[in-house]
């Protein structure tokens, strides 16, 4: 096939730039611009020679040997290199539109829900290798045995997608996940999220109405039936495609190690909590209708190690250890907390949770976090007012957050600084470090302390 000449508006985000190098990768002309790149994705774009040699937009990069142009959802709908591919009649995608086209005759698998679904797609997808199976994927977080977060494969069949459902792009308005149009399709849960663009729970129910409505009638629908709105959507559905539930897989916890309890054998994980069992049943599922036997499965989920930030151990010892974990919404805090707890029952959790999303900061959300941190020993919220004005929100006072989580033993930081120095105060023998954030802390090194914790580091 001849290589592409492609354009990338708003190449930093984290799906596009993955996109990007797998397409620079396929021997395609790639280019890109951004206004503002961040890490890890600016020194992945260096490395594969994709940086843009300055910060902007620039439409005299728009030019008529362009075949495609690919928009990411950071570019607003007045972007002067969109303007210009516009008036030249060029061909422009936002990136499930474009992940669609280019695995129009494969089988698409997509994993939805509000919880869940990068760990989901990473279990099949980390299934499908250890069985020497050729796919094509998009996941939201970089998985070990896999270089990039996005491949485009000639002689694959299937294909596996993470569904997010944020908006698709700026002249695409649809969630992306009622974009890919599965032939399997998973739902994992129902939690109310990105409320800046789903002002309404009933709102942002009604978008996993809309996926599943758009599974084909001989398609397959596997969902989480212990969540009643999503049993109740799923039940309610007119659409004739098949439906099969599940629930979490029958384990067993053991001296801080969680086995799968699988017929007659009992077999460890690299991973624990009951919510990664819900996931490994969902995945199970998946994998059965894509050819995969149980034998096959579960030789290959013993040695599943997680996605990057979903409970992934920065350090440990004896008697310390230190996870870090992606968990922002109120019922991922709740379940991460509830995981570490079951798995560390004997210890101290210090659980501390960054709020960095719109709808963490939001006033009108924050009450949807009360009770979630309760089975944590000390519990501690930070949060940026810098961010807060970033992103045009009411001021938050510590007392607010505080009367929102309804917890007594809440400590409550907007310093970046004085965090750190309450965690490296802290005895920390027989004790469970949980750091939970979408973000990044403003910045603080948290490996650094991680190592600080556990002695690697004096």
């Amino acid at each position: 096939m001849k290589p592409l000449r492609i354009h990338f508006i708003a190449i930093g985000g984290a799906a596009m730039h993955a996109l990007a190098i797998a397409l620079r990768k396929k021997g395609n002309r790639v280019t890109g611009s951004d206004d503002e790149i961040f890490e890890p994705s600016r020194s992945r774009l260096a490395e594969h020679g994709l940086l843009p040699d300055k910060p902007g937009w620039f439409p005299e990069k728009i030019t008529a040997d362009i075949n495609e142009v690919i928009l990411g959802m950071h570019a607003h709908n007045d972007n002067p290199e969109l303007a210009k591919a516009l008036e030249l009649g060029i061909r422009v995608y936002s990136y499930p539109e474009y992940m669609v086209e280019k695995t129009r005759h494969k089988k698409r698998v997509v994993v939805a829900g509000s919880h869940g679904k990068t760990t989901i797609t990473s279990m099949i997808m980390h299934v499908l290798r250890y069985n020497r199976i050729d796919f094509d994927y998009l996941v939201g977080s970089r998985i070990a045995g896999f270089d990039n977060m996005v491949n485009l494969d000639d002689h694959a069949s299937i294909a596996v997608f993470e569904g997010d459902e944020y908006l698709a792009s700026a002249l695409d308005q649809r969630p992306k996940f009622h974009v890919y149009q599965p032939h399997l399709a998973l739902i994992s849960g129902i939690a109310w999220d990105h409320v800046n663009v789903f002002p309404t729970y009933d709102l942002y129910v009604e978008q996993f109405k809309i996926f599943i409505d758009h599974i084909p009638d001989d398609g397959l629908l596997v969902y989480y039936e212990e969540d009643r709105d999503l049993q109740r959507i799923v039940e309610q559905s007119a659409s004739r495609v098949r439906k099969i539930p599940y629930k979490a897989h029958a384990y067993q916890v053991e001296k801080e190690k969680t086995y799968l309890l699988a017929g007659d054998k009992k077999l460890p994980l690299a991973i624990f909590g009951n919510h990664n069992l819900q996931n490994i049943s969902g995945a199970k599922l998946i994998c059965e209708n894509l050819g995969i036997t149980a034998e096959q499965f579960y030789n290959a989920i013993q040695s599943f190690k997680g996605a990057g930030k979903r409970l992934q151990e920065l350090a440990g010892n004896a008697e310390t250890a230190v996870y870090l974990d992606f968990a922002h919404s109120p019922s991922k805090v709740k379940a991460t907390i509830d995981a570490v707890k079951e798995q560390y029952p004997g210890r101290k959790l210090v659980a501390c949770l960054e709020l960095h999303t719109y709808s963490s900061l939001s006033k009108s959300f924050l009450g949807q976090y009360r009770g979630t941190m309760e089975c944590a020993d000390e519990a501690v919220v930070y949060y940026n007012p810098e961010t807060i004005a970033h992103k045009r929100l009411e001021e938050l006072l510590p007392t607010e957050v505080k009367a929102a989580f309804a917890n007594d033993k809440l400590f409550v930081y907007t310093s970046a600084a004085e965090l750190k120095e309450h965690l490296l105060s802290l005895s920390w023998d027989g004790a469970v470090l949980l750091m939970m954030s979408s973000g990044n802390f403003s910045g603080v090194d948290i490996q650094g302390i991680a190592d600080r914790l556990t002695g690697k580091m004096s």
